[in-house]
């Protein structure tokens, strides 16, 4: 699914309306639930913030948005990364500039929400801020940037972004940048993986302790960044090709150079990197059909972005989408934990981005995921690991790194 289709979903408040919401779990899953360190690290709600009707400091409900301060307090998640999204556009001066605006209005939303509801919730920039912020009963608000469109090629704007709070960069989008190549550009790529300018973004986000995310990224580019990486990596938002074959997701290979790393995947619970589509289903069909009619996003008016919301709506009410479920995305855990071992995965939701599972529609039920691991046999320890331990260990490193 392209991003650019869904940043019209969640505006309309037009995503299918298939999910089944979870029956809610037993005490013991909640208490081990809770005692755990729990981070999302990806949603794209900074989107839903330049949208002035929408609260964050409200309880609201999926599908329209699925990431506000009471729901998250609800699933017991102590921290989130916010990604300021850039749609990928013409590499030229004028729409570098107007990325480069956008990702600080977005940034610029994020401490303001926070500030208005400052008893909920609070921006963090280190590690360790989230078990502070979690023993005062607050949700810590980490900043992230997808898409380094923004960057242009001025690589002072690594630093600047850094100093405004943001940890991690997804040096890519779905398409080719000034970066490196996409795993998803239809041209195929340009860079032959990193850019000549990415590869000095790489050691500048390693000298200051920015977390490098390879979602989205080619094969190429991703082997490219574990070789020139001092420190180790992580895919913010990404699930495993062997079960679900999108480009976005990774090869067996690839997890294997990043469990060397020391890196960490974050499962991805959008529903074509958890599972392959049933191309058969009505849906599917007019859905492509759809993409085919509306496929140059960029350059579409506002009355075609109308249109699109209007018949995307239709779509989703005739024909409700079947989402995969919390065992199916539990599978991705189990598959890493089998092949490269427990400490190298966690969860990256993409949720206000077109993330979300029949079980898991927001944040609030969360719990289902923990649920579903304690009847597969995961211990406490691997629950924590899972779900903060093992990405909270690359942070650390990052920034350990940076202070050398």
């Amino acid at each position: 699914m392209i991003k650019a289709v869904y940043v019209l979903l969640l505006v309309g408040g037009l995503l299918a309306n298939g999910f089944v919401f979870g029956e809610g779990v037993g005490k013991g899953v909640m208490k081990i639930h809770n005692k755990a360190i729990t981070i999302d690290t990806h949603c794209d709600t900074p989107m839903a913030l330049l949208d002035e009707e929408f609260d964050i400091g409200t309880r609201n409900s999926a599908p329209k948005s699925r990431v506000d301060f009471p729901r998250m307090q609800e699933g017991g998640l102590d921290a989130i990364f916010f990604a300021a999204f850039t749609g990928q556009k013409e590499r030229t001066p004028e729409n570098t500039e107007n990325a480069y605006r956008l990702a600080h209005q977005m940034i610029d939303e994020t401490y303001k929400v926070c500030n208005e509801n400052s008893k909920m919730a609070e921006v963090a920039t280190k590690s360790e801020d989230v078990i502070r912020l979690e023993k005062k009963g607050k949700r810590a608000i980490y900043i992230g940037m997808e898409n380094g469109f923004p960057i242009g090629t001025d690589i002072n704007r690594v630093q600047e972004f850094y100093d405004r709070g943001v940890r991690y960069i997804t040096l890519c989008h779905s398409s080719n940048n000034d970066i490196c190549d996409s795993s998803t550009d239809k041209k195929g790529p340009e860079h032959n993986g990193l850019s000549d300018f990415g590869k000095e973004v790489v050691p500048k986000m390693n000298e200051l302790g920015m977390l490098i995310d390879v979602s989205h990224i080619s094969d190429k580019s991703f082997f490219d960044v574990i070789e020139l990486s001092k420190t180790p990596v992580f895919a913010s938002h990404s699930s495993i090709r062997s079960i679900a074959h999108h480009n976005r997701n990774f090869t067996d290979d690839m997890l294997k150079a990043l469990a060397k790393n020391g890196g960490v995947i974050q499962i991805c619970l959008l529903d074509d990197y958890i599972k392959d589509p049933d191309t058969t289903t009505v849906y599917f069909q007019k859905q492509k059909e759809l993409r085919l009619k509306y496929n140059k996003f960029e350059t579409m008016t506002e009355a075609q972005k109308r249109e699109l919301r209007a018949e995307w709506r239709d779509l989703s009410l005739k024909y409700p989408q079947k989402l995969p479920t919390v065992a199916d995305c539990v599978d991705h855990i189990d598959y890493v934990k089998n092949l490269v071992g427990i400490d190298y995965v966690g969860i990256g939701s993409d949720f206000d981005g077109g993330g979300g599972l029949d079980g898991v529609a927001d944040v609030s039920e969360f719990p289902n995921i923990t649920d579903e691991m304690l009847k597969r046999g995961y211990t406490e320890e691997e629950i924590d690991k899972v779900w903060g331990g093992n990405f909270l260990r690359v942070f650390k490193a990052v920034e350990a790194f940076s202070q050398k």
